[in-house]
């Protein structure tokens, strides 16, 4: 384990790598953070074995020493950009971060599906492909923008009776998924090269696959189809501007200065902020109530143009994130209503709490 000088709690934003194209994409139109997606980090890892998430977290433990580390939602094996990681005590704010909605380009090559929905799966059915144009195109991806119910693909790791889908998948059994509701917030045609190959650029809420939206994709055109190459462009406001190649990390752990890659606590969260005096920060490290007459702000809001994938406030927990004096996350506080005299403020309480020693970098 590498001796280290400074505590490694934050954030770390990684490029994971992934599947190559097979083709040249073209990405006419495309935001800056789309246009470098075909741009893939090369990394040295085994060629028969595209790594998967939880590797990406085992190699960064190996390299900082930091035990303590998850992601905020995985990315397939072929999947490659954007991949959260938390280290120490930022793992205990992952589940706010996970509901956050994703930016991804895809490729979707048509006439064959796989059993994975990919391209690294095996071929199970094959059609001829349609004489297609955009208008076709446009009409057929009308059919998944907004709110709909889908279907994950059976070699998920959606887990059923305790157990991963793929697992039950591999070993034969009869996997039985149920459709659940989902958003795709953005679906747009960013190039269509024909004969078969349709680049897309997708905003969607957490939980959506994309390899069932290129399936599904595949039988509205009425032929078969499968995902060729996927990349994350940006979970919630964090982009691939901000992330690190796998080469990067290890030589900043090798260096002995990987916390200057780590954003802080609570950074990007999405929630309103708290900003709260020295006694405040006091009596909610202890556990009580607080009336408090002041109103959230917005300061963190998420950089990506998509302001409709943004949750509600009215129809969600009301949470924010507290932060002390000197700028710095304390804990993500819980309103529980107006006070009892309702032009005193509102009463909160907090639901995550960090001690000094945590927050300290």
């Amino acid at each position: 384990m590498p001796k280290r000088d400074h505590p490694l709690h934050g954030l770390l934003v990684v490029d994971k790598p992934g599947q190559h194209s097979a083709k040249p994409s073209i990405n006419a139109g495309a935001p800056s953070s789309v246009e470098s997606a075909p741009t893939f980090q090369p990394y040295s890892f085994d060629p028969t074995r595209l790594p998967t998430s939880h590797d990406i977290v085992q190699m960064v433990r190996r390299w900082s020493g930091q035990r303590q580390i998850g992601h905020t939602g995985t990315l397939d094996p072929m999947a490659s950009g954007v991949l959260m990681l938390c280290l120490g005590n930022a793992t205990r704010l992952v589940e706010y971060y996970q509901g956050q909605p994703k930016q991804y380009y895809a490729e979707v090559v048509l006439g064959s599906a796989t059993d994975t929905y990919d391209a690294l799966g095996e071929v199970i059915a094959t059609s001829a492909v349609p004489v297609l144009g955009d208008a076709m195109l446009e009409a057929a991806l009308q059919q998944f923008r907004g709110p709909i119910l889908q279907s994950p693909p059976i070699y998920s790791a959606l887990k059923q009776d305790g157990e991963s889908l793929h697992r039950k998948a591999r070993r034969g059994e009869t996997v039985v998924v149920t459709p659940r509701p989902i958003t795709f917030y953005q679906i747009d045609l960013v190039n269509w090269q024909p004969p078969d190959r349709v680049c897309l650029r997708i905003t969607c809420s957490a939980g959506a696959y994309i390899r069932s939206l290129a399936y599904d994709l595949g039988l509205a055109l009425q032929t078969q189809a499968h995902l060729a190459l996927l990349r994350r462009a940006a979970v919630g406001r964090f982009t691939l501007d901000e992330a690190h190649d796998l080469a990067t990390i290890e030589q900043a752990a090798r260096q002995g200065v990987l916390h200057e890659l780590l954003l802080p606590l609570g950074f990007g969260l999405g929630l309103p902020i708290l900003q709260l005096d020295e006694e405040q920060v006091r009596r909610f490290g202890h556990g009580q109530k607080v009336i408090l007459n002041i109103t959230p702000s917005l300061t963190q809001s998420p950089r990506l143009s998509m302001a409709d994938a943004q949750p509600n406030p009215e129809d969600s927990t009301p949470l924010a994130s507290a932060y002390d004096a000197e700028g710095r996350c304390v804990g993500i506080l819980h309103c529980l209503g107006n006070a009892a005299v309702p032009a005193a403020g509102t009463v909160w309480k907090a639901e995550k709490w960090f001690a000094q020693s945590e927050i300290t970098q």
